[in-house]
């Protein structure tokens, strides 16, 4: 079977995107969109394809299998609804970047509209597509860590841009609550603190506390003005028996026992040796589950699982403003 595959924002991740479409012999690039002709007809001519300038023309070029929206947009996720609605009302699975959206209502829709038509819909939350992360989740559910306590995450970047009040909240840390979720399950409620880095006019900085609905409690430490070369991402996970520590998204795991001095150190599991491979396992995910015909519930990553990691920034922003602890809304 061979997927006919279109791109949607033919910006550099749109660009990552074909690459491992291309690479992958499952599939066929048959169209890229981008509202800029000149990415578009540029596009085109590197993957031997289609070229339009909006996503009705491209429906009307020819068959499509499944498509990536890869726009960007307000705080990285305002151009994703228009694209991503009109893929799915043409009965297009979808794998869309993150941030999902961010306004609520939009992103509420795009999950319902996929749900209702029976459609695929996935969202590049890739940084649960490791080796180490899979490796992390499996101990977690053997129970090699036993009843799980805390969970800790820091994900900082230098990202000087200066966007709206939340640009860092909203467009980062989609990642960095997913990979929460990932292993410790829904929130329920949250409390944040923000701070404005030294001469910005956002809230670059964040402390997100965060309950479990198993009782997990959890912790949240962002920056755009932190990192540097290394030590960008931690992510540690403490259970009753054991705790694990997985650094850099894919590099290093760390499994810690209790009572034990026998620790476990993995280094590049998979052969995987940093953040940016993880955008082709996700998307190799994705073709592999479009390809067995996977349930749309079953969907690794999915909408539904960015909406609820959209509800929980929004939720942190709420109790910043308020100063109160704030329950998270049930999708």
């Amino acid at each position: 079977m061979t997927l006919k595959v279109a791109i949607v924002g033919m910006g550099g991740i749109g660009t990552r995107h074909a690459d491992i479409y291309q690479a992958d012999e499952r599939c066929e690039i048959v169209a890229v969109c981008d509202a800029f002709a000149d990415k578009a007809d540029a596009a085109a001519e590197r993957y031997g394809c289609a070229a339009y300038n909006s996503v009705s023309a491209m429906l009307e070029g020819g068959e499509i299998d499944i498509a990536s929206v890869c726009t960007a947009g307000v705080e990285n996720g305002g151009d994703h609804y228009e694209p991503t609605v009109t893929l799915l009302n043409a009965g297009i699975p979808v794998l869309g970047e993150k941030p999902i959206s961010n306004e609520i209502s939009k992103a509420k829709e795009m999950v319902a509209l996929a749900k209702e038509k029976g459609l695929r819909y996935g969202i590049n939350l890739n940084h649960r597509f490791t080796p180490a992360a899979l490796r992390g989740k499996e101990w977690v559910d053997m129970g090699r860590l036993g009843e799980l306590n805390i969970v800790n995450m820091t994900m900082w970047i230098n990202n000087p841009n200066e966007s709206s009040p939340y640009f860092h909240m909203r467009a980062l840390h989609p990642h960095s609550i997913d990979v929460m979720r990932y292993f410790c399950g829904d929130v329920t409620r949250v409390h944040a603190f923000f701070k404005k880095g030294r001469g910005r006019a956002i809230w670059s900085n964040v402390q997100v506390n965060m309950q479990f609905e198993n009782g997990v409690i959890g912790h949240l430490t962002g920056s755009y003005d932190a990192g540097g070369s290394y030590g960008l991402e931690r992510l540690e996970v403490v259970g009753s028996e054991a705790r694990f520590v997985l650094l850099e998204a894919c590099e290093h795991l760390e499994f810690y026992p209790r009572r034990s001095q026998q620790v476990e150190k993995y280094a590049y599991l998979g052969d995987m040796m940093s953040f940016g491979e993880t955008f082709e396992s996700r998307i190799t995910r994705w073709i592999d589950q479009n390809i067995e015909g996977a349930d749309p519930d079953e969907i690794d990553g999915s909408g539904e699982d960015a909406l609820k990691s959209q509800l929980i920034i929004e939720a942190a922003i709420e109790s910043w403003e308020t100063g109160s602890v704030v329950e998270i809304e049930r999708n």
